[in-house]
């Protein structure tokens, strides 16, 4: 990485700025008139990202929400496990919801891999509630509950985020004027993740789906991110099984910053990749890893193959490989994964 970065002609820009400036397009489009490109940089560097935080996202306003059962959604398809993590913290006077990947599989009546909860508990509290659960994470704490055996990841609001250690309780004097004091904490916590469609909150209690960032219409058209560089794996993952499509301003992201996956360790790529291929999105995985110049980085062997059956057979129906990764992601689902012994 050293390396990469001591020849870049370029000012360099360290990955959370990088990633900031990647979420600000909207500014930057705002002063590109009255700017050079150096001017730019030193005025996005005169600009606080919570300022500009609160004004594109704090906006009452269009928060929104929605009743679940409009949407399809019964409390039956919310693993026994789940329910019973759910219900003790209701009953020990805790707030508590579904939130992210599950509250969004749902909404498109998929069953959800796995199930995560966020509560008003502490860690300290949902340890003292659950004998058999223990916290884990340095930068991101959270609680791993077990009920028979299943695990139940349960996370505090007031442990996540991007910096677990400067985060304090919130405060009465904290929330803005006319503002509901769970709203804000939901929306603040929302704010901290790294979709849009992974910012849901489903209180499966009073039945309502809370959506402060329109999470439920970008669900309907593409994947919109506000994270680091350094989830560019998780997006395709989403993408690819979703049947997905990026915004602009993502794909440009992409691929401005695709060559930093190569400074996720290498046990971490392969976990990646097996999210990717042994869940039933296989192809379309592949297709998305070699349209944004991925797949020779990562699986060279299969680009190689790809690339060469391409110059004589044009077809993607006819490449041996695809079909393979075709048939199998009909038998395969996110519940149903392959061993990752097949990659």
């Amino acid at each position: 990485m050293a390396a990469r970065i001591s020849r870049r002609k370029e000012p360099f820009f360290s990955p959370p700025l990088l990633s900031r400036i990647y979420n600000l397009c909207p500014y930057l489009k705002r002063l590109k008139h009255t700017c050079s490109k150096e001017g730019e940089v030193v005025r996005l560097q005169d600009i606080t990202w919570r300022s500009i935080a609160r004004e594109r996202s704090y906006d009452p306003a269009t928060w929104k929400t929605l009743d679940s059962s409009s949407a399809g959604i019964v409390n039956s398809d919310i693993s026994s496990p789940t329910w019973t993590v759910l219900k003790i913290l209701q009953r020990k006077g805790f707030d508590a919801y579904l939130v992210g990947g599950c509250v969004r599989d749902l909404l498109l009546k998929r069953k959800p891999k796995d199930f995560d909860i966020v509560t008003t508990a502490s860690l300290k509290q949902i340890k003292k509630n659950f004998h058999h659960s223990r916290v884990v994470g340095r930068r991101f704490q959270i609680c791993h509950v077990q009920i028979r055996d299943c695990t139940v990841e349960v996370s505090s609001f007031n442990t996540t985020g991007r910096h677990v250690k400067e985060r304090e309780t919130t405060h009465s004097s904290q929330i803005p004027t006319n503002c509901n004091e769970k709203d804000f904490i939901r929306w603040k916590n929302c704010m901290e993740r790294d979709f849009t469609i992974n910012g849901l909150f489903y209180d499966p209690f009073n039945r309502v789906i809370y959506d402060y960032i329109d999470g439920i219409k970008d669900l309907k058209t593409y994947a919109h991110c506000y994270s680091c560089p350094f989830i560019i794996h998780r997006r395709f993952r989403i993408a690819a099984r979703l049947g997905l499509r990026f915004s602009c301003e993502i794909t440009a992201a992409i691929h401005e910053l695709s060559s930093s996956i190569m400074t996720l360790p290498k046990s971490r790529l392969l976990m990646e990749l097996n999210f990717m291929l042994a869940y039933g999105a296989a192809e379309p995985s592949i297709l998305l890893l070699q349209e944004f110049k991925l797949l020779e980085i990562l699986l060279p062997f299969h680009a190689a193959y790809l690339a060469n059956q391409t110059k004589s057979q044009p077809t993607r129906s006819s490449i041996m490989l695809m079909d393979i990764f075709s048939n199998l992601d009909k038998v395969l689902s996110a519940d149903r994964p392959s061993d990752s012994t097949l990659w």
